[in-house]
Formats: C-alpha cells, structure tokens, sequence
C-alpha cells in the first residue's frame, strides 16, 4: 500500500499570450529540398508575416511613393521552375531538415551582424544545418548552381533551411563552400525561431537586407496551387530598385534614396480600381489566389532589386505562361502604401482568475485534474499560463493553454509517494 504524499501547494507563476500553431511534422525522408510544410503559415497567427492589414490606414505619402516605383510600373513574379538547358532556377529553393541534421560552421562578411558566431573572435560555430547535398548537388542554393561554384557577388545566393522537427529557420545569403579548404563562407546568416516573434536586433541585417525572414513570404505551390487551401494566409516579399531607411517590422537600412520607400514598408492591392476589383483581371485561380493576399496581408519590402518583383519558391509545378501575363495586368497604381511601421492594437490581455484541483486531497501516487480559471475570455490565439510546482511531490505540465473565447482548462497533476504523513492538499481556488 503506497504511503501519502506531503502537503504541498501549486503556484501559477506566469501567464503569457501565444497564438498556437499547427503541431511541427517532417517528411518521410530529410533532407529534402521543397517539401510541403504542414504548418502554413510558419510563425504565429500575430507575427507581422501573417497580419491582417487590410483595414490598416494609408500613409499620406501614399501616392509619392508609388509614382517613384512608376505607376505604370507592372508586377512580375519571381519564381517558377527550370531554365531550359541549364541548372539555372528561378525562384528560391529551401531545405527542409530534421533536427538531426549535423549543424556546420560558416565563416561570415558580416559577422557581427550574423548568428552561429563566436562573439569573442568572429569565427562561425557549428550552428547551420546545412545539407551535405548543397556542396555538389543543384537546385539547394538560389540561383541553382551547386555550393561549391562560387559565384559570391554575381548573384543573391540564399540558402534556406528549414528544421521541420522544431520549426527553427536559418537563412544563409551569398553562400560558397570551399572544397580546398573544407568549409563555408557567406554575406551574412540569421536563425529564426518560428515558434516566436523575436526581431532582429535594431540595426541588424539578415539574409535579407531589411533584416526579415526571407521564407516567410514567399509565394509557395503548396499553398498558392493547393485547391484545399482557400486562401494565403501571409504577406509576400517584394523588392523595389531603391529603398530610404527602415521601418517596423524591418531591422536594417539598406539605402538613403529620397522618395523612395523605407525597407519594412507595406503595400496593399486596392480592392477597387475604377469601380472594379483588379484581382479580376485574371481567370487563373492560383494568380487571384495570390493577389487576394496582396489585399488582406499585403507586400513587404524586404530588399533592393527589380521593382514589384515578388518572391516566391523555385517549384517546376508553376506556370509562368499562366502567371507572367496576370502579374502583368496589375500595376503599381494599383497599389497604395499603409502607414509606415503601422502595428495592430494589441489584443486584451487575459488576466487570471483562480487555478484549483480535484479532488482537492488525493493519496500519494494517484492522480487530480488541475484547472485554470481566467476573468475573461482568452483573445485570439488563445492564452497559454505557464504551471510551476511549489513542492516535489506533485508534479505539473510547463504551462496550459485556455483555447480562444474560453475561460477554462484543465490539466493532469501526477503526485509521487512520499511515505506516510498527511495526504496532499490542493490550495483552491487562488486568486491573482
């Protein structure tokens, strides 16, 4: 017969707000290049990727900006399949690995600006997940060309990778590897935890200029030409010739030209153009796809290069005798500028209300159902509180999530044998 546990009281010593997302899932095989992600989108429902903006005020120099890209200026889709002949792509390819992978040292230009970096002497640690296939295999790194054909300053060349184990991203900008001396070189590299909205540091750059996460916000097949997604639930990234500094949600300034727009600024699809919607210039379903969440999320500029270029993934599904032409039809006009570094209202915060158990006196190695208690419904994305044991003789998750619009939840609590003395008692409720 097991003895009784000790008394013992539980505390709740936090409560944050966390917008869940989908659980992380791995192909059969990795690495591989281009798999489906089960999460979409891959940040939190409140990260600034995934933002509804399209009740967000315009910035009132909307018009001056779009008449320095050009108003007539078209819209031309930056991704597709193979070039003919070649090991040329178009398009950004990204890895998806396992949180197995063996992680690689880089050696950066831009250290002091990059993670995986001994901050002491510069040199890159084993950080990188990067796919021994990218050294001599094509199509890993943009542009196509294998790793170790260095064509550093003739081309972008991001290599992405994604951890699918633990929804980490890590981007790697102007990449070669070595093979005389063994290793890795790059511009620049950053890690994002997807599961987070951390920003860069301010004045930090990325793989890309504006110190954002490159994936993101790219246009990708298996949302734009899957049937079953009904919609693009992300912003996409856009560049533009020239760019003046920066603005939330970017970190880093990549030009000072006058008149043009900041990195981080957002621009908008208009839903009337002369009384009619101008994402119905098309008939092809995954081009209108598209331009719906250039309405609803927007466009972010995100680096320097061919004006209205938007981004999306090297894929051989994509049609670009379809998508040239639909692109073409939209225009800068169409577009309107929101205002610089606007953010959302922050949504209520949830305040907690009590957390018991029951029962609330158990014998020492049974089990109780903890719950929470919160004084008003939990926002969207719901509220996670973090649980804390105050005693070692029970024992609780690390936190609970409330769902969205509820006030409850429950929790296991698992209590261990202490030997004989007086049976738990779970102080209920606690008021906070």
């Amino acid at each position: 017969m097991p003895g009784h546990a000790t008394r013992a009281a539980m505390a709740l010593v936090s409560l944050s707000l966390l917008a869940p997302g989908a659980m992380a899932q791995c192909p059969a095989s990795t690495p591989v290049q281009g798999a489906p992600m089960a999460q979409s989108p891959v940040f939190p429902a409140d990260n600034w990727w995934n933002t509804d903006i399209s009740a967000a005020p315009v910035d009132p120099s909307s018009a001056g900006f779009i008449a320095f890209i050009g108003n007539t200026r078209s819209l031309h889709p930056d991704f597709g399949g193979e070039e003919a002949g070649s090991t040329r792509i178009y398009g950004f390819p990204y890895a998806v690995v396992s949180g197995a992978q063996a992680k690689q040292a880089v050696t950066f230009d831009y250290w002091d600006e990059s993670d995986g970096v001994d901050p002491n002497t510069g040199q890159g640690t084993p950080f990188y997940p990067i796919p021994s296939q990218a050294i001599t295999q094509a199509h890993w790194i943009e542009g196509g060309a294998p790793g170790n054909v260095d064509e550093r300053g003739q081309a972008d060349r991001h290599l992405l990778m994604v951890d699918c184990t633990n929804n980490h991203l890590y981007e790697l900008y102007d990449v070669y590897y070595s093979p005389t001396q063994g290793k890795w070189f790059a511009g620049s590299g950053a890690f994002f935890d997807m599961n987070r909205n951390d920003r860069r540091p301010e004045g930090w750059t990325s793989a890309d200029a504006a110190g954002l996460a490159i994936f993101p916000g790219l246009v990708r097949y298996d949302e734009a030409g899957n049937a079953s997604v009904p919609e693009i639930r992300h912003a996409l990234r856009v560049t533009v010739r020239a760019t003046n500094g920066y603005v939330y949600p970017a970190s880093h300034p990549a030009g000072n030209t006058a008149g043009a727009l900041p990195m981080g600024a957002r621009l908008r699809l208009k839903t009337s153009v002369n009384g009619v919607d101008p994402a119905l210039r098309t008939n092809d379903p995954i081009a209108r796809k598209i331009f719906r969440a250039m309405q609803k999320y927007g466009l972010i500029v995100a680096d320097n290069g061919s004006d209205m270029y938007i981004s999306g993934t090297f894929d051989v599904r994509w049609d670009n005798g379809d998508l040239n032409p639909a692109f073409g039809a939209l225009k800068a006009s169409d577009f309107e500028v929101i205002q610089r570094g606007w953010k959302p209202a922050p949504p209520p915060a949830a305040a907690l209300g009590s957390v018991g158990a029951n029962p609330g006196t158990v014998v020492g190695g049974q089990s109780a159902t903890g719950s929470v208690t919160l004084t008003a419904a939990a926002p969207a994305g719901g509220a996670t509180v973090a649980l804390a044991s105050a005693s070692s003789a029970f024992s609780v998750p690390a936190s609970v999530v409330v769902a969205q619009g509820a006030t409850t939840a429950t929790f296991p609590i698992t209590t261990v044998p202490t030997g004989t003395g007086p049976r738990v008692r779970f102080r209920q409720p606690t008021r906070a």
